[in-house]
């Protein structure tokens, strides 16, 4: 299989696209997280997979290092890149359905967050294939922590702490309670720490372990409030352009990619707190108090989702219920 450049309105793509031959061309993978990251990692893996079985050689570029985190999906989209990785909340003012993993409380654990990812991944698809993207696989990140930089017992302690943001719902989460959110990139976090910009965030043990935020932040809360998740994603011309053979090649390995990740991310998700006590954070169960406020906020983003979700929304959470 040979591979070409796709002429579309407004511009040339510059990733190849295939057609016959049997020289091998060069896609290359955006994506967000840091080499280390179990993402980055199993994505990787993912990529040789595909070099392995087609001819095309697909690249991995983590870190940030093709496009920022924040750049990936619009990146793709717009045929500047094939194919590329995204946190799918950050992307929840596209659409509500992107926000679904990330609605606080409705799914705490990766058995719950998987029949939510089931429930979801018909409407998730087709909202994918409305933006001219396919959809390949999804990987979890750990249930949802909070990170302070001061120890939180009531709703009053954290009332103004400067909130690191990653998408919708952290944002009005943060509001809620009084903080005041910024957006912010995760490979950005330590410096972010470090000078202040943020004092606190809602994240997974994996980030605040990749980014070694115990030399930012002396607590941690074992809140499990959502297991938000990634997905890969290919633009849909680059996708029609690739033959059956190369399609199926790409399926088998984000199979098999999905998989691992699952798998990974609930081995790693106990890991990661016990990393945090031995660098000397001070990892605790959240008060009954500060817990109460924040399912409290928790119930009232939940009902503004659904609002703004309607009835596609309400379907999905009927197939959830329904499992």
């Amino acid at each position: 299989m040979k591979l070409k450049n796709l002429v579309v309105a407004g511009g040339m793509l510059s990733f190849p696209l295939a057609v016959s031959g049997a020289n091998a061309e060069t896609w290359d993978m955006a994506l967000a997280y840091s080499s280390s990251n179990y993402h980055s990692q199993i994505a990787a893996e993912f990529a040789a997979e595909v070099s392995a079985g087609t001819d095309i050689e697909l690249v991995a570029h983590p870190g940030g290092s093709l496009f920022p985190g924040d750049q990936i999906y619009t990146s793709v989209r717009r045929g500047i890149i094939p194919i590329g990785e995204r946190l799918i909340s950050a992307l929840a003012n596209e659409d509500p359905i992107y926000g679904v993993d990330s609605v606080p409380f409705l799914a705490t654990g990766f058995d719950a967050s998987m029949k939510l990812y089931q429930a979801s991944k018909p409407e998730l698809e087709k909202t994918l294939e409305g933006a001219g993207l396919h959809f390949l696989y999804s990987c979890p990140w750990p249930p949802q922590g909070f990170y302070s930089s001061v120890e939180a017992k009531t709703p009053d302690d954290i009332k103004g702490l400067k909130f690191r943001a990653y998408n919708a719902t952290t944002s009005a989460f943060a509001e809620e309670l009084g903080m005041v959110p910024t957006k912010i990139e995760a490979a950005e976090l330590p410096q972010a720490f470090a000078t202040g910009v943020a004092e606190s965030m809602i994240s997974s043990g994996s980030t605040g372990y990749d980014q070694k935020l115990w030399e930012h932040v002396k607590y941690y809360y074992d809140v499990k409030a959502w297991l938000p998740r990634n997905m890969v994603v290919v633009n849909a011309k680059a996708w029609g352009g690739l033959d059956d053979a190369t399609k199926a090649v790409f399926d088998k390995a984000a199979a098999t990619a999905e998989g691992k990740c699952w798998a990974k991310a609930e081995e790693l998700d106990a890991w990661y707190i016990d990393e945090f006590k031995k660098n000397g954070m001070q990892v605790a169960e959240m008060s009954p108090e500060l817990r109460a406020a924040f399912e409290k906020v928790g119930a009232k983003l939940r009902a503004e989702w659904l609002e703004r979700a309607g009835a596609k929304g309400q379907a999905v959470l009927d197939a959830y219920s329904a499992q």
